[in-house]
């Protein structure tokens, strides 16, 4: 156990040294870059072999929900709301994209490997806060619209994951909808 919980933080600190180069180049674009981290370093665990309680079915499903509900909810409000931006620049503050997807990720990590080590859970949630205080630093976002990113993150990857286990059975052979759960699913 202790010999991957350093291959995992070699994989993210190699994220974050290769997001903090390619910031110094393209400063703008290092929030695009770091809110893809947690999901990634989720990825790359799992193709690198290290185990965890879902199967790639569920993980994958999961996170398709929460990344697609995530952005459907975000992107809505922000046009519902119409908050400017501390910046000026337009009227899509509210709630921070970025800080969503970010959370939605760390979240996702913290699910899947966030029983290997609880270092696992905060590199992926401090890799979210960095996200969502760098937003506020730029005057992207007000504090509370990072605030709402992150609630919208964390719930719809709780929800998804909990959506998953339910459609999927629990153990990692053949996965597949049993027939009871495939009656509700068309039923509906």
């Amino acid at each position: 156990m202790r010999r991957r919980s350093r291959y995992i933080f070699i994989i993210m600190f190699a994220c974050v040294a290769v997001v903090t180069h390619a910031q110094q180049r393209h400063s703008d674009r290092l929030d695009d870059i770091l809110r893809l981290v947690p999901l990634t370093t989720l990825y790359t665990m799992r193709v690198a072999g290290v185990e965890n309680n879902y199967s790639w079915q569920q993980s994958v499903a999961a996170n398709v929900v929460a990344l697609g509900v995530t952005y459907g909810v975000t992107q809505s409000l922000k046009l519902v709301v119409d908050e400017e931006r501390p910046d000026g620049s337009d009227y899509k503050s509210f709630p921070s994209g970025h800080a969503a997807i970010a959370f939605a990720g760390a979240h996702s990590l913290h699910k899947e490997y966030g029983h290997l080590s609880p270092w696992v859970s905060v590199a992926g949630y401090s890799v979210a806060t960095f996200v969502a205080v760098d937003r506020i630093a730029k005057d992207r976002h007000h504090w509370y619209d990072v605030a709402a990113g992150a609630a919208i993150g964390l719930a719809t990857s709780e929800l998804s994951y909990q959506l998953s286990k339910r459609l999927f059975r629990s153990d990692h052979v053949g996965m597949a909808f049993s027939g009871q759960q495939l009656d509700v699913i068309v039923n509906l």
